[in-house]
């Protein structure tokens, strides 16, 4: 009789719990089908609430497999696929020139390692002179500091489609995805995707197509758009908010690899903040969701089918997926697709500093804790830093109220503030923190800081 009991309580502690998880689950509400599903298993249980609590329910196992394991996780990537799908795209590309070889991808082990080598990201200005080390460091500087990728970065695509016969005008030299953000038609894909394309067509999951009829693209980012037109709404993908992302969620890869369009794939997000060589301004999701060439420039998206991310890159040594992929942030690639939707171009606001990375390694070298902030390298002069008062080898703590723990997310914060804009910075100096105010200048200039 007691262990009766106790199995009845055990049922009905698991039955709230799993209804409380479902009803607030990113997959949506139980319908009245799945709440009906399940009565003949419901029952009273002894060694419960009253009976007359509506939250003492008792569920049969055939309706715990519907809520719980497997089932429940099938559901949940149905429910988002077939929620996104709709709005993402294939990528027709026409006049890239020659299409890539097959071959492109196969690389020999010796130019493999000799990619892995690379320097600390450097997102200041190029060419400018670097300034003393502290002294003691006897000429070494920090930004020598070498570290080896896992291995390296490959494009998605675009994947080179089968050969028009006897028309050059109608010759597709490439092929990738996209994804729509807008129901009147705006497309975010990969720069490089549609690099150096004369015309580009943009393919429905119903294969209807539409000729684009604005391209522009963004190489620093690796990000672009497209704008196509009809007399309808066209149906798009709810944007989502990549800073929610955590590691260990289910992310979704829609796209078309290998030319095989409105392809799923599963896969959780593996890591946070990676950096890629290629891209010169930006941070990646990590995924172990199977992408492929091909899906370049399509959706990564969560369990609600939202786009939070946009596939841009792997990392292999045969040019197919091996459990590496990496996508930008769509918080950083929607701002980026507004600015080239609206201006032509991404408005980049700047400081006017060589940034560096305080890991441990670089935070010996000036005797400062790691992680405390980023290091201040080099202050270009006349720049809307040197203006502010910021100095080499200060430490950047905060930027407009927010803490910055590594260089590229504090690269990000700024250039996307207006520019022009003036703005509160926190930094360290010999142990003391200082607050200063910062008028942002242009990427392009950091010196023309505009007049107030």
């Amino acid at each position: 009789m007691q262990s009766n009991m106790m199995n009845g309580w055990v049922r009905w502690c698991l039955a709230v719990t799993i209804t409380s998880l479902w009803m607030t689950s990113s997959t949506g509400p139980i319908t009245a089908q799945d709440a009906t599903a399940g009565q003949a298993g419901v029952a009273t249980s002894a060694a419960g609430p009253a009976a007359d609590d509506p939250a003492m329910v008792q569920i049969s196992q055939s309706d715990l497999a519907r809520l719980v394991g497997p089932r429940a996780l099938s559901r949940a990537f149905r429910y988002a696929s077939k929620r996104a799908t709709p709005g993402v795209v294939t990528v027709l590309c026409y006049g890239q020139g020659q299409p890539p070889s097959d071959d492109d991808d196969d690389k020999s082990e010796e130019d493999l390692d000799e990619q892995l080598e690379e320097k600390i990201p450097d997102p200041g200005i190029p060419g400018m002179p670097t300034p003393d080390p502290p002294e003691g460091d006897e000429g070494e500087s920090p930004l020598d500091e070498q570290e080896k990728a896992p291995v390296p970065d490959e494009d998605l695509g675009p994947v080179p489609p089968p050969k028009a016969p006897d028309d050059p005008d109608a010759v597709l030299t490439g092929l990738g995805s996209g994804v729509i953000v807008d129901p009147s038609g705006l497309v975010i894909t990969n720069q490089h995707v549609v690099r150096g394309a004369s015309k580009v067509v943009v393919q429905m999951s119903t294969e209807v197509e539409y000729s684009a009829v604005k391209i522009v693209g963004d190489p620093a980012s690796d990000i672009a758009i497209l704008r196509i037109e009809s007399d309808q709404s066209f149906p798009s993908v709810e944007v989502g908010d990549s800073d929610r992302l955590e590691i260990g969620d289910w992310v979704l890869a829609i796209g078309s690899p290998f030319k095989l369009d409105a392809t799923v794939s599963a896969g959780i997000i593996s890591a946070k903040d990676r950096k890629l060589r290629r891209i010169q301004r930006g941070r990646m999701l990590q995924t172990d969701a199977a992408i492929n060439p091909g899906n370049s420039g399509g959706p990564l998206i969560d369990l609600d089918g939202k786009v939070v991310a946009i596939n841009t890159a792997i990392a292999s040594r045969n040019g197919g997926n091996q459990g590496i992929g990496f996508a930008i942030p769509i918080n950083h690639a929607f701002w980026l697709a507004n600015e080239l939707d609206q201006h032509g171009k991404v408005r980049r606001a700047a400081m006017g500093i060589r940034l560096a990375e305080l890991n441990a390694n670089i935070a010996a070298k000036f005797s400062l804790k790691p992680g405390i902030g980023v290091l201040a390298y080099q202050v270009i002069e006349d720049s809307a830093a040197d203006k502010a008062g910021i100095e080499n080898y200060d430490v950047i703590t905060s930027f407009a109220g927010q803490p910055t723990r590594n260089m590229v997310e504090l690269q990000e914060i700024v250039e996307r503030t207006p520019i022009g804009s003036t703005q509160t910075v926190t930094i360290l100096r010999d142990g003391e923190s200082i607050t200063l105010q910062i008028q942002l200048a242009p990427l392009e200039d950091v010196t023309a800081v505009p007049q107030p």
